[in-house]
């Protein structure tokens, strides 16, 4: 469990940390981007207003004291065309190498002829930015900046970004997998703790618990019949029960030692130990039908699974309720040996009961479970069994209102 949690705060602590840096590196990304298309935006339509007759006083005009704004004038290479009503495109001024007319860039006048076929009046061709005037008659004017620098730096930011976000997060990753387990000590403290406190409390118990029942013992022989003798010698057994499971249920989620494990035919062991909870359903009314193939091999803890198919057959016949039909089940799923009973539970049940079933001292129905004398802890300690098992457990209501409670033992 403790291993589950530390993994947990793992995925937790980086599924925020690259959120965060994923959407700090977009906003740069996003922020220059529109910087720099605003700049090429205005640049642009400063020589579209201007027809590409720029004077120094324009100039200085529009760049007013900034100086980043006279650089881009400087650095910028423009190129004009002009498009008659046939689509003819005739180049007629540009700004920048090759700005005679018929030295332009054959990728230049590609793009000129791109965009007399297009409809569009602004927007990008290649690495060139666009805009497309309306002339008097039917023709059309051209002007393309030359935006490849501009779009290389949004490109190589975005790169190198997005390469410093990933370094980012790996080690992010490595810093919060080395100080995780200083992160979850408390809880870990906490938790050893309450179990500590529980083994012990359990093993103090058990003395008094002894002496109470020997006197029981005793005075039921000298006042034989009395009812508050009998009434208490059920009570001490119902108490001794109660410390036996928590004692248990301790042992396994402490760890330690891991259970002896070895290859074994389940199906014997399932059908013995069911039978005498068939008859005890039968007697209720009921019906447990034990689904099991001729045989299951798998590789498990004897002591364990017969604990574990008495917890599942106990609890299922006593909280089955409707046609009073309980099935019990052994079979595979995928890489898993899967042992589960269904049956319909005497109370109704929601999602958010269903998924509580596998805590400590749980009920569901408090007045229910004081009639069946149970203490909320039998499927705590099957959760248990299989995490010393390497499995899982999972409790869910059916379409019909059933409940399958499944327990799945990861075979290798």
């Amino acid at each position: 469990m403790i291993e589950k949690l530390r993994k947990r705060f793992i995925c937790l602590s980086l599924i925020a940390l690259s959120l965060a840096m994923i959407l700090v590196t977009g906003a740069i990304n996003v922020i220059n981007w529109v910087n720099v298309r605003a700049e090429l935006r205005e640049t642009l339509a400063f020589y579209t207003e201007n027809e590409g007759k720029i004077s120094r006083d324009k100039a200085d005009a529009w760049a007013g004291r900034s100086r980043h704004r006279k650089n881009l004038l400087t650095t910028s290479t423009y190129y004009m065309a002009q498009v008659d009503g046939d689509g003819n495109v005739q180049p007629f001024s540009g700004a920048g190498p090759g700005n005679d007319a018929a030295q332009f860039p054959e990728e230049v006048q590609e793009a000129f002829a791109e965009i007399a076929e297009g409809t569009r009046t602004q927007g990008f061709a290649g690495d060139y930015m666009f805009s497309v005037q309306s002339m008097r008659g039917s023709g059309r004017e051209i002007v393309l900046l030359d935006a490849e620098s501009s779009l290389s730096r949004v490109r190589y930011l975005g790169i190198f970004s997005a390469l410093a976000c990933a370094c980012g997060i790996l080690l992010a990753m490595l810093v919060v997998a080395f100080f995780s387990r200083r992160a979850i000590r408390p809880f870990v403290e906490n938790e050893m703790r309450q179990k500590k406190f529980i083994t012990d409390a359990s093993h103090e118990l058990k003395t008094p618990l002894t002496v109470i029942s020997a006197n029981m013992d005793v005075l039921s022989l000298e006042v034989e019949g009395n009812t508050w003798v009998e009434s208490t010698q059920k009570q001490v057994a119902r108490m001794r029960r109660l410390v036996d499971q928590m004692v248990y249920l301790s042992r396994l989620e402490e760890g330690g030692n891991a259970p002896e494990m070895a290859e074994m035919d389940l199906t014997p062991l399932v059908r013995e130990v069911a039978e005498p909870f068939a008859a005890m359903a039968e007697f209720e009314g009921k019906t447990l039908v034990a689904e099991v193939p001729d045989t299951m091999m798998a590789t498990v803890n004897a002591e364990m699974l017969e604990r574990l198919v008495t917890i599942l057959c106990d609890n299922a016949v006593k909280y089955a309720g409707g046609d009073g039909r309980i099935v019990l089940r052994l079979g595979r799923e995928g890489k898993h040996v899967v042992l589960e009973t269904e049956n319909m539970p005497s109370e109704a049940l929601d999602a958010e009961r269903v998924s509580h079933l596998f805590d400590r001292f749980y009920r569901a129905d408090d007045a229910r479970d004081a009639k069946k004398r149970g203490f909320g802890i039998g499927l705590s300690i099957a959760s248990a069994i299989l995490q010393n098992h390497h499995g899982e457990t999972r409790a869910e209501l059916l379409q019909d209102g059933r409940l399958r409670i499944s327990c799945l033992f990861r075979q290798t």
